[in-house]
Formats: C-alpha cells, structure tokens, sequence
C-alpha cells in the first residue's frame, strides 16, 4: 500500500509553477507516490508539467461543479491531458443541500454527468462532509447518494463521518466497491485558545483520536485503491509540509 497527498492541504505553494514543484519534490522525497489536485488553479498544463518531473501522477481531482454538470466532454478531455480519469466534485453547494427537493434534483444530475463519464472510461467522485449526514425524511443525504447515484463513486473522508457522528468502520464496509478513493484525515479534541472549552480540529495522521491502523485494512478489503492524506488547515500553519510529513511517517508503517 503507498500513500498520497491531497495538495489541498498544501495550497499555499501552488500559486506558482516553481513553488508547486518544489513542493511535489518534496513529498515525493517524504514517501508520497501521488497526488491529488485540488485547491489551486486549473492550469492542466502545468499540473502534467509537475506531475511528469516529481514523478507524481495525478490520480483524482476536484473540479467546479458547473463544468462537470455543462463542460463534461472537454472537462474529460483536459483530464486525459494529466493522465487522470477521476473526476471529483469537492462538495454540493450549502444552498442546493439544505433544500430536499434541490438536493435530490442535484444528485440526478451528478449520477448523469456520472454515467457519461464511465460511458467514456472516467470515473466521477464525490467528496463527503458531515453534512450529507444530515436526514431527510429518516434518510440521510448520503444514503439517499449512495442508492440513487450508482455511478457515483465516494471520496471517503475519516474526519467528516467522525465529525458527522457515525461509526467509520462499518461505513467503509458498507461502500464496498464505492471507495476507491479515500481522504484520510485525523480528528483530536482542542482546547480553545481562549480556555472557554474544547472543540474539534484537524490533525495529521496519527496524532488525533481515529484509530487507522484497525481502519486502513478494511479499506483495503473494501476496495479502496488510493489512500490520500488531507490536513484541511495544515496551509494556514507555520510549517505545512512538516504538518504533512508527520502524516506519511505515521502511515508508513502500516503501508
């Protein structure tokens, strides 16, 4: 098993091409073996340019919503340019998820995008939050995905089920075949700066409360094929790429 990097968690060095590799030179010396794209601009010239002299294939990214429901075609076609058929959506907008009917009417058409993509050898991801935990009707947002979407592939993430308050373990063993890609991203209890409490908040791998080293092998039983690590905040610390290399070191020995 080899790990990768969503480079959302680094977007701070992807204003430039000299930064962007810089950075991919550097996680690949720390043991990443690829790469998410996500979190910088869309430049599919570049990204290959990076990709192809860090030796990092691209292997999911997150693209704008109105290009994968109105610009499918030339969206695949741009994505053949990077060597990467897998086509991610970062998350359903706040207005379409808090409507029922929206948010129903908006899985119909990512499943279409969806099925046009696999009619054409792409694969189309989903990127869960917590809010998708949210029910409708007795059904959560995500359950009614999973039924209704069968194209639709989900990007697993481990915070945002702890955060969304289910069980990780039998959620990946209910998405057998439908996680391929997963983000694996840790979750520990903070005190406030202030000292009025405690609070959620991202960490890397290893130094919050999940359990990954029970979790990482049903993914893999479950089918989960890329293991991308994301430290949503690590961008807006002093040092980014030590947050992400505290990461693959934890993973490492369970790789």
């Amino acid at each position: 098993m080899e790990a990768g990097l969503n480079l959302y968690s680094i977007r701070c060095y992807l204003d430039t091409e000299e930064h962007f590799l810089g950075a991919a030179l550097q996680l690949k010396e720390m043991g990443y073996r690829y790469l998410q794209y996500s979190g910088g601009e869309m430049d599919f010239d570049r990204i290959a340019r990076v990709s192809r002299a860090g030796s990092l294939p691209i292997v999911l990214t997150h693209a704008p919503l109105d290009r994968i429901l109105q610009d499918t075609d030339r969206l695949m076609e741009e994505h053949e340019r990077i060597g990467c058929r897998r086509i991610g959506l970062g998350a359903m907008p706040m207005e379409v998820l808090r409507e029922e009917e929206r948010c129903k009417g908006m899985i119909a058409e990512l499943e279409r995008a969806a099925e046009h993509m696999s009619r054409n050898g792409f694969t189309f991801f989903y990127h869960h939050h917590h809010m998708e935990l949210h029910r409708y009707g007795g059904q959560t947002i995500l359950s009614y995905l999973i039924e209704q979407a069968p194209h639709v592939q989900l990007t697993l993430d481990t915070y945002w089920l702890q955060y969304g308050g289910v069980d990780i373990a039998s959620t990946v063993q209910r998405l057998t075949g439908r996680i391929e890609c997963v983000h694996l991203k840790d979750y520990r209890v903070a005190l406030r700066e202030d000292g009025s409490g405690f609070e959620p908040r991202f960490a890397p791998v290893g130094d919050g409360n999940i359990d990954f080293a029970a979790i990482l092998p049903l993914m893999r039983r479950a089918g989960t094929k890329y293991f991308l690590v994301e430290q949503d905040d690590a961008a807006n610390l002093p040092d980014p790429m030590g947050q992400v290399e505290r990461s693959i070191r934890y993973i490492t020995q369970y790789l």
